[in-house]
């Protein structure tokens, strides 16, 4: 056995893939979108990248290590894995889904696979009483991601995938606020777990890539099917930022972790212009403890809610340091408006369920000097003040 940082940088059992002919630290960028076989009648391994290429089954070989799964695949983004994972439903397949999801992921489900007769239904995923009432005799899977976007309440992975066992069906989480490091869904549970690589796992704003892992050998041969069959494969050239990216998750979520904690402190201080704030582990309800038993560590995204005496839009256009820019997870910060940004794919009355408002900020903290975004946020807040 190995400790979890050393198989963010190592792997287990990966260095089969690297180029044993020149001593290279790093797994080549295979560059190649045909292979020669061997033989016509012998077992060819690489025929043709889509299929398969080497420097993508590094990638899928190293977060299927991460999470201690049996497989992994890379999709050329997080919507990618995302629709790869909802082709193993087919029409008149119904779903149990979290009210509050990625707005790309709304939009997949209302805009495209209900079109395909696939029927869903959302609900509050911390009511496990509401969970367990909105699965019909046609149910196949419940659908959440464990931190809500935006406001950062905690799903118990364990105690949803209890239900969804006890019913037969099967538990889809998107990780991609926590990553392996913080929590391992499998492990809790979970059936299929999907991940954004494009915010933490990649971490530098430099790449779109999602990953998929699973431990059921049928569900993974239905993904390969739908990565081979639909082509949405991540490049070899991508792989290897995603690669890169994760050999440092852990000391960059540590910073991140570190960072937000800064932040908070002094947003707890300014009642003068907050009127609410939104951390995971700070809902004040059950869902708290369910962070506390089920999480390493809360992450870097904050959300709150602005007082009528700040003009939120004059706020995120007068931040100078931190980038007003949608996606989270990178090594500089980015501040947005859920309402007018990340979540703007939601109907206007679908934000005013779930309680998406104008002056809803969301902050990725990265790794700069807290400092310096405290001073940024004091100065964006004096320019935004009525």
């Amino acid at each position: 056995m190995v400790g979890f940082n050393t198989e963010l940088v190592f792997g287990k059992g990966l260095n089969q893939l690297h180029d044993n002919n020149t001593g290279a630290v790093n797994v080549p960028i295979y560059q190649s979108s045909t292979y020669a076989f061997d033989d016509i009648d012998a077992d060819n391994k690489y025929d043709y990248s889509r299929s398969l290429n080497p420097t993508r089954e590094y990638l899928e070989k190293q977060i299927a290590v991460l999470e201690k799964a049996k497989h992994g695949y890379a999709f050329a983004s997080g919507s990618a894995a995302i629709h790869a994972v909802f082709t193993l439903f087919v029409p008149g397949d119904h779903i149990v889904v979290s009210k509050n999801i990625y707005g790309g992921t709304f939009r997949l489900i209302n805009d495209y696979l209900k079109h395909l007769q696939i029927e869903f239904t959302q609900v509050d995923t911390q009511n496990l009483e509401e969970v367990e009432a909105a699965i019909q005799p046609n149910t196949k899977a419940i659908y959440f991601e464990p931190i809500d976007n935006p406001f950062m309440k905690v799903t118990s992975i364990r105690a949803v995938s209890a239900i969804a066992k006890k019913h037969g069906v099967l538990t889809i989480v998107d990780n991609t606020f926590l990553t392996p490091y913080l929590q391992r869904p499998l492990a809790l549970g979970a059936d299929v777990v999907i991940h954004s690589a494009t915010k933490y796992l990649g971490g530098h704003s430099d790449v779109i890539a999602g990953l998929v892992v699973t431990n059921h050998d049928d569900i993974g041969e239905k993904l390969y099917f739908s990565q081979n069959a639909v082509g949405g494969i991540l490049s070899p050239e991508n792989c290897i930022l995603v690669i890169r990216g994760i050999k440092t998750l852990s000391v960059r979520l540590d910073r991140h972790i570190q960072n937000a904690q800064t932040v908070l402190k002094y947003l707890d201080q300014k009642e003068d212009f907050i009127k609410k704030i939104y951390y995971p582990g700070r809902a004040g309800d059950a869902s708290d403890q369910v962070a506390q038993e089920e999480l390493k560590g809360y992450g870097g995204v904050i959300s709150f809610e602005l007082k009528d005496n700040v003009d939120p839009k004059k706020l995120v256009n007068s931040t100078q340091l931190i980038w007003l820019a949608v996606s989270l997870g990178s090594v500089e910060s980015l501040i947005e408006l859920p309402y007018y940004m990340t979540h703007a794919e939601l109907p206007l009355a679908e934000r005013q369920k779930v309680g998406i408002g104008p002056n809803l900020v969301r902050l990725s903290v990265g790794l700069e000097d807290p400092e310096d975004l405290i001073a940024d946020l004091e100065q964006a807040v004096a320019t935004a003040t009525k």
